[in-house]
């Protein structure tokens, strides 16, 4: 501590905060209470840290599942059903990399 009685944190020690934080998987105002810090010291780290992070990191996959119901000569469209009730008809295999390519730009943040 130092004269002001603020916790005086090591740069590995306050990394190897930030990397347990984002193992973690609660909030960062729950993460800050549960090791005794108050938030806005926790959200200038992160925002220090996310801004010297390697960005070669690949993102998660996420998947979605598909209900394929076959009938023989059947030329019904695939459709998929968003989150917020959109959807999204394929009756030809073409649409099928114009769809992939709405999905990702939906998936990106704006």
């Amino acid at each position: 501590m130092d004269s002001r009685g603020r916790v005086r944190v090591s740069k590995g020690q306050r990394q190897l905060l930030l990397a347990e934080f984002e193992r973690s998987r609660v909030s960062a105002a729950q993460f800050a209470k549960r090791i005794g810090l108050k938030y806005s010291t926790l959200a200038g780290w992160l925002q220090r840290y996310r801004r010297t992070k390697p960005k070669g990191r690949a993102r998660a996959v996420r998947l979605l599942e598909a209900v394929v119901e076959q009938n023989a000569g059947d030329n019904r469209p695939l459709v998929l059903e968003l989150a917020g009730g959109a959807k999204v008809e394929i009756t030809d295999a073409k649409q099928a990399v114009l769809a992939a390519a709405l999905l990702r730009a939906l998936a990106t943040p704006c």
